[in-house]
């Protein structure tokens, strides 16, 4: 209305202002001298305090910061972009500190102007949204800083992480596809093409939420400098992956994905050609450190891989190409280095899931054009050399079936793609879903007879039944499949188990201790794939019957099982704990019925020797007093004496946390009835709150303490002082 078409013209105006500040007027002599007395004022519309007519002078300045970038590109660089990206070009790793006078702990930049300055960049570059190659490129070269910032962010509460991110992202999805792997490639890392923070730099958390820039204290310690660099590179790397995730839906996750693989296997065969120093006699001491650099950045590829894969693994590829590159780059490892040595296993397991994903897009996981088998012909080169150069021979005869496939669009699909599929998906031999040109998959070209009867139908023919529903054979053959030595088909066995539990499939219902039994043994399984779809299983599994299925988990997650080690049995009760929890929340309201047990059990944890375990029995116990809320009752003493036993007097730090923790959970669940359930307790909550709040070392304790009191604050401001509501009524007099 009129409200949009007063804000339009007002926006029309900042950018005709900017636009005529841009321009050099007639009567200035030099427009070097123009620009070096007008650019700092440009600047200085960025930092207007009065929240009123900030929004219109930031726009100003944006549109003239744009305008004079693309009228007079060098000058803008020198006396805008410059000075903008000052603070972050002081501490990067590209420029030579001053360091005369300095002592560690000195300040290189506050505070106040590290955060006015990330501010000024993303209202300059991604409010302005001007992706021009200026732009990109004198943003490039402080990238490093910016992500060591993002990084440090996320580690701490401040608020420089959201524009951080943002500015980030912006770059990633402006620049080019090369240049922004590139810049990828150097944040993680891997490359020189980003610088990061200059190596005697550290960033320091500031009073104001924000961050300053430090001179690092130098450590004596070897041990504990590499222990912080350690943690820094595992920082950067769950950052990076963090960042990935928001770049999906562009392709960009994959392709990095991709690239990380493809920078594995040129890695490998690195390693495989160089001589190993620390072996070989008569090594120097530069082979001794290129040997080490080569170490090194193969084992931060292989923490990226496995951070990509268990981060943004899910939906990293957006389309079949894609998927073409990612076979093509395990493919060519597997042609190049067949698998051998101590990681045969992985490497195998590797293939075997590349290959069975191949089966699985040809089986009709996927729908598949024509234009997509032209894609994935790309791949008939590598595996004809597969097939003939594998150790393997089932490999070679898989390789061989699949380039089979590729060539005939689907018509000729063999019973070992069917078994490849299962494999990775879950399917049964031979029961793919029909080709996308409408074909059913011929009969099995060996002599199969299970393959036989489910995959030779007549075309036209509909899918088996038992691809949905199995029949009590199929549900035997998943029992067995969920003891499979490969971790991925054992999970593809426990997620198709719990899907019929979700079913209520007849036969599932009648063997359900049999499926509880196999859920509980892969519980103990090292693989997190497996032990997830355990954990999801027997979660499913107790939420349908939970009068039988709960007691025998209560059981178990109170005694330890016999005959393992302390440390394993603590893991898999952890485990247990997290089943518990996932039940609580399906049955709702309902699981007041099971309060007591599940509480005894709780606090039986919190008296566990192991710290760990403690730690998750009393998070586990927060989550459910936030679930019952008013239906607590009076074992709320109970619960209020442990807390507030283990806050005062546990040894470990992560124990004192979770138990304040579970007051802060507490006091949200119940919300304004605080006063109600906890009225014999409250004061005793209360002064445990300023104990910890005023007392406490821990500052993330003191900050769940805060939290917890801005809680009860909150709680008993709407009790004392309820909103007022004017009411009108209208009273009809006899």
């Amino acid at each position: 209305g009129a409200g949009a078409e007063a804000a339009a013209l007002d926006w029309r105006k900042c950018d005709a202002v900017g636009k005529i500040l841009a321009a050099c007027p007639q009567q200035c002599l030099s427009l070097e001298d123009y620009y070096r007395q007008v650019c700092p004022q440009i600047l200085d519309l960025l930092h207007m305090q009065d929240r009123v007519a900030a929004r219109q002078f930031q726009r100003v300045a944006t549109t003239t910061v744009l305008s004079m970038a693309r009228e007079q590109p060098q000058l803008a660089e020198r006396h805008l972009l410059q000075p903008l990206l000052a603070p972050l070009r002081r501490c990067s790793g590209a420029t030579e500190l001053a360091l005369e006078g300095l002592t560690a702990g000195a300040v290189l930049v506050p505070e106040a102007e590290l955060g006015s300055c990330v501010e000024d960049v993303l209202k300059v570059y991604v409010v302005g949204n001007d992706s021009s190659s200026l732009l990109l490129g004198s943003l490039q070269p402080v990238l490093g800083v910016v992500f060591s910032l993002y990084s440090f962010a996320r580690q701490n509460v401040s608020y420089l992480r959201s524009p951080c991110q943002d500015i980030l992202l912006w770059f990633l999805e402006k620049a080019e596809r090369e240049q922004s792997l590139a810049v990828l490639e150097g944040l993680a890392g891997l490359s020189s093409h980003v610088p990061t923070l200059h190596p005697q730099c550290q960033l320091q958390v500031g009073s104001e939420g924000g961050a300053a820039i430090v001179l690092q204290e130098t450590s004596s310690d070897e041990d504990e400098a590499l222990y912080q660099k350690i943690s820094l590179e595992q920082c950067h790397v769950e950052s990076l992956v963090e960042l990935l995730s928001h770049c999906q839906k562009s392709g960009l996750a994959g392709d990095f994905f991709i690239h990380c693989l493809k920078e594995l296997t040129q890695v490998a065969a690195e390693d495989e050609e160089a001589p190993n120093p620390a072996v070989e006699p008569g090594g120097t001491l530069l082979e001794l450190e290129q040997d080490q650099a080569r170490q090194e950045r193969k084992l931060l590829v292989l923490q990226l891989v496995a951070a990509l894969c268990q981060g943004v693994s899910d939906t990293v590829f957006t389309d079949i190409e894609q998927v073409q590159q990612f076979l093509a780059a395990v493919l060519q490892r597997a042609c190049a280095h067949p698998a051998r040595g101590p990681g045969a296993a992985a490497e195998a397991q590797t293939l075997a899931m590349a290959m069975g994903l191949v089966a699985a897009v040809l089986g009709g996981a996927v729908q598949l054009k024509s234009s997509d088998f032209a894609v994935l012909k790309r791949l008939v080169p590598l595996l004809e050399e597969l097939s003939r150069s594998y150790p393997e021979p089932l490999t070679q005869e898989l390789a061989s079936d699949l380039r089979v496939a590729i060539l005939t669009h689907g018509a000729c699909s063999p019973g070992t793609l069917g078994t490849a599929a299962h494999g990775l998906l879950g399917r049964q031999p031979g029961t793919a879903a029909r080709s996308p040109a409408g074909r059913a998959p011929s009969a099995p070209a060996h002599g199969d007879s299970s393959a036989g009867q489910s995959g030779g139908r007549e075309p036209g023919a509909s899918p088996a039944p038992r691809a949905h529903s199995p029949a009590p054979g199929g549900l035997q053959e998943l029992l067995v499949s969920a003891c499979d030595p490969q971790p991925p088909g054992r999970a593809a066995a426990l997620r198709r188990l719990a899907s019929l539990v979700t079913q209520r499939d007849p036969e599932a219902i009648r063997l359900q201790e049999k499926l509880l039994q196999v859920f509980l043994e892969n519980l103990q399984h090292e693989d997190a794939f497996v032990y997830l779809s355990a954990i999801q299983g027997i979660a499913l599994l107790s939420s349908e019957y939970p009068e039988r299925i709960l007691p025998v988990l209560l059981a178990q997650y109170e005694r330890p099982a016999q005959g393992k080690e302390d440390t394993m049995a603590a893991v898999t009760r952890m485990k247990l704990g997290e089943v518990l929890m996932r039940v609580t929340r399906a049955l709702g309201d309902m699981v007041c019925r099971h309060r007591e047990p599940l509480i005894r059990a709780f606090l039986r944890g919190a008296r566990d020797p192991d710290g760990a375990l403690r730690a998750s029995s009393l998070s586990n116990l927060g989550e459910l007093c936030q679930h019952l809320g008013f239906q607590l009752g009076s074992i709320i003493q109970e619960v209020t004496c442990c807390v507030t036993a283990i806050a005062r007097t546990d040894p470990e730090a992560e124990v004192r946390r979770a138990a304040v923790h579970v007051v802060v959970l507490l006091l949200r669940g119940l919300s304004e009835k605080v006063t109600e359930v906890l009225r014999d307790v409250l004061r005793d909550l209360y002064r445990l709150l300023k104990h910890v709040a005023t007392a406490e070392r821990d500052a993330a304790m003191v900050l769940h303490a805060q939290l917890a009191l801005e809680e009860l604050d909150g709680a008993m401001r709407r009790v004392l002082f309820p909103p007022q509501t004017l009411e009108k009524k209208i009273v009809v007099l006899p």
